[in-house]
Parts: structure tokens; C-alpha cells; sequence
């Protein structure tokens, strides 16, 4: 019932209140440790989602891969020689690497500076990309209308699209509805069946957002590209590292177009698992360094703290001698300190609390509102949970901060405080 007598809470407002300068700035250190953790959380988040959001929904084990030239005779066939992956490549894959969850091949038309895109009066250019329904299961797109590529158009290689929301902008009016509409692609008409916008953001979204989708069969066979595939697009299991599927999916590679084994050059390669565990491990390298110089300033707050109240209990050695003379317990006077360094320890926090999430609510809003988030800082928040924990770590650490000076007090013979001067 201590925390409810009226009578010791109006002692500890009056001893904080007595030295309303140094309870202050002894506030001020506690306020100033958390308020600087939350802002360095809140900062390394934002990096986090800046990156993150870089990457859109990409599977973290996507594995990327196409020809080029060999770089060792092998043979009888020559350095330098060019070759291409085939779609009886795509099926060898299929059968031979079980690590490998999905497989799409790709290719690309257009993407130049010539308009290959006609609607009406309308013409612009844009990159058509010719793919199997699993690519939007390794680089997802949000599809606004639609649909997106399915098996069916596949195997029917029927002609029809997936655009992306600046080429709606582009070729339809503000209020058209652009599915079941037609768009001439290079000499050939296709039916629009979605529309879609990219997960990512920045100069990636602007990229993504003005491409064209449409079945890889179908743009094989419009376009006269025999069986070729221009490159492909695979995820592995999620048990099974990326790099075991890459390495021997370039293995069979290698020995279906007779290039050398030792040859690392003829078949190009990108690996984001190996990138996003190198940003994985940079931010826990981040977060670990903020929360050890979050923890370090926390500390030196706290610290001043226990040096306040053992000044505190100093002054006060007169009255803490009357207290033990007419009866206080040791555990009275113990508890007594201790909730006057728990409470300026708390309320200092809390406000420091509050202050660096509103702080970083303010950024975010002034980011937003200014459109200056950019691919490497974005969102900037602090988590809940991590907030709450840093709160309940410093009150903690205001109640060890208090033991000292409270073991001090009851310390103190009644007969000697009552001659203190």
C-alpha cells in the first residue's frame, strides 16, 4: 500500500521540488538517453525499410542467370564464342535440379527510345518482357485489375498483356478502363488482361511501372524467336541454400552447351540471397551498435540519477534520523528513495519516450509530405515492443539506481542524524 500513501508521495514531490534546477537537468539525462535510443531506432529502421522496400517482395533466394561469351577454348570451339539458352534447357532444369522451387524464363523486346506501342493517336515506348505466371511468384507485382499471366496463356500462347500503371496512364484516358482494351505492339494487337504497379520504389517502380507482360510462349512465337530464352529467373527451396541451386544449375549449363568447367565467365550470374544476407547481417551489426550506445547513454543517465540521490539522502540526514527515531523501519526509508529515483526515472523516460516517437512520427510525416523518401531511408518507426522494453529496462535500472543511496540512508544512526548540522 506504500505506492498509495498520499503522505510519502507529497515528500517526494516536495524533496524533487525543493531543487527544481538540478532535478531538472538530473531528469534531463534519463530524458535525453531514451529519446536518443528511440531516434537511433527509428533511423536504423528506416534504413532497413528504404532497403527493403528497394528489393519490393522479391523472394530473398531468387537466383538470376544468362549467357555470355566463353572465355576458354573447349572442345574444339573457340574463346569468345557466343551461344543461347534453349527451352529444352528450361525442361533439363526442371528434371535434374530438385533444389529449385521455381523456373522462369524469360525474354525482352523493346525497351529502347523507338515507340513500339500504338493505341489510337496514341504512341510510346515501352520494355515488354515475355514470362511464366511463377515470375510473380519470385518478383511479385501488385496487380490494381486483372490478372496476370496464367498457364492457359501459356499454353495457348494467346496474345495478351499485362501493363504496367504508367503505361495505362500513357495510353488510356483517365476514367478508361484499360482490360479487354487492345494495344498494337510492334505491328501486332494484344488484349489487356491486367494492370499492374511495382512493389518497389524510386528509379526501380519508375522502371517496372512502364513495362509490359505477356506469355514468353507468345512472344517466342510472334516475334520469330525460335526456342531461345534470353535468361532466367529461379528460386531455390527455402531450406536449401540459393548458392547450392546456382552452382549446379551453371554445372548442367556448362556441360549442355560444351563450355568448360573451369570457365566462370560464360554464364552470368546474381544471387540475391548472398546480397540480402549481407544487408541482413549490416543492420544487426546497426541495431547492435545503436543499442549499445543507446544502453551506454541509458546508463550514464541512470548513473546521475544514483549520484542525485545520494546528495539527496546527504541533505536529508536530519530528517531521516527524526523518521528512524519515531519508529520508520529501514524499509520505510529504503522504499522511500528507491520510488523517488523510480519516479524521476520514470517520468523522465516517458516523456523522453513519447518526445523521440513523435519526433520520428513528425520525419516520416515531412518525408511524405516532401516525397523525399528514398530508396535508402523510408518509414522511419520504432518498434512497440522495443519501446516499451527500453521503458521497463530504465525504470529497473532507476530502482538499482536507488539501492544505493537507500542502503545509505538506513544506514545512518538516529543519534548521529539528529546532530547532523
Amino acid at each position: 500500500m506504500y505506492l498509495f500513501d498520499r503522505d510519502k508521495w507529497s515528500e517526494i514531490m516536495h524533496a524533487l521540488g525543493n531543487n527544481k534546477l538540478r532535478t531538472f537537468f538530473t531528469a534531463f539525462g534519463v530524458f535525453w538517453g531514451i529519446f536518443m535510443l528511440v531516434i537511433m531506432l527509428g533511423s536504423g529502421k528506416g534504413l532497413h525499410n528504404g532497403v527493403s522496400q528497394g528489393m519490393g517482395d522479391m523472394a530473398t533466394n531468387a537466383l538470376f542467370m544468362w549467357t555470355q561469351q566463353t572465355s576458354i577454348p573447349y572442345k574444339g570451339f573457340p574463346r569468345g564464342r557466343h551461344y543461347r539458352f534453349k527451352n529444352n534447357d528450361t525442361q533439363a532444369l526442371r528434371d535434374n535440379i530438385p533444389e529449385l522451387e521455381y523456373i522462369a524464363p524469360r525474354l525482352q523486346v523493346g525497351g529502347g527510345t523507338n515507340n513500339n506501342v500504338v493505341r489510337g493517336d496514341r504512341t510510346a515506348a515501352f520494355s515488354i518482357q515475355g514470362d511464366y505466371p511463377d515470375m510473380n511468384k519470385i518478383d511479385p507485382v501488385r496487380i490494381h485489375s486483372g490478372r496476370f499471366v496464367n498457364e492457359m496463356d501459356i499454353r495457348d500462347k494467346r496474345k495478351v498483356i499485362v501493363i504496367g500503371i504508367r503505361v495505362k496512364d500513357e495510353m488510356f484516358e483517365n476514367q478508361e478502363d484499360p482490360i479487354g482494351e487492345y494495344l498494337r505492339i510492334q505491328g501486332v494487337y494484344f488484349r489487356v488482361v491486367g494492370v499492374f504497379s511495382s512493389k518497389k520504389n524510386d528509379q526501380q517502380a519508375d522502371r517496372e511501372n512502364q513495362q509490359i507482360f505477356m506469355p514468353f510462349t507468345t512472344m517466342q512465337q510472334t516475334y520469330n524467336m525460335g526456342d531461345m530464352v534470353g535468361w532466367y529467373s529461379m528460386t531455390s527451396y527455402p531450406e536449401v541454400p540459393a548458392s547450392v541451386a546456382l552452382e549446379k544449375a551453371k554445372k548442367l549449363m556448362r556441360e549442355r552447351h560444351s563450355i568448360s568447367p573451369d570457365d566462370e565467365r560464360a554464364i552470368g550470374s546474381f544471387n540475391v540471397e548472398v546480397e540480402f544476407m549481407k544487408m541482413k547481417n549490416l543492420f544487426i551489426g546497426i541495431n547492435g551498435l545503436i543499442w549499445i550506445v543507446g544502453i551506454g547513454t541509458l546508463l550514464a543517465g541512470v548513473i546521475g540519477v544514483s549520484n542525485i540521490m545520494l546528495i539527496v539522502v546527504k541533505e536529508r540526514t536530519k530528517e531521516i534520523g527524526i523518521q528512524r527515531a519515531i519508529g520508520a523501519t529501514p524499509l520505510a526509508i529504503q522504499s522511500q528513495i528507491v520510488l523517488e529515483s523510480v519516479f524521476l526515472t520514470a517520468i523522465a523516460g516517458y516523456v523522453g519516450l513519447v518526445l523521440g516517437v513523435g519526433t520520428l512520427e513528425l520525419i516520416n510525416y515531412m518525408l511524405v509530405e516532401f516525397g523525399a523518401s528514398t530508396d535508402m531511408f523510408n518509414r522511419p518507426e520504432v518498434d512497440f515492443q522495443k519501446a516499451i522494453s527500453a521503458l521497463v529496462i530504465l525504470i529497473v535500472s532507476g530502482a538499482l539506481a536507488g539501492l544505493i543511496p537507500a542502503r545509505r540512508a538506513t544506514q545512518i544512526k538516529p543519534i548521529d542524524a539528529l546532530r547532523d548540522e
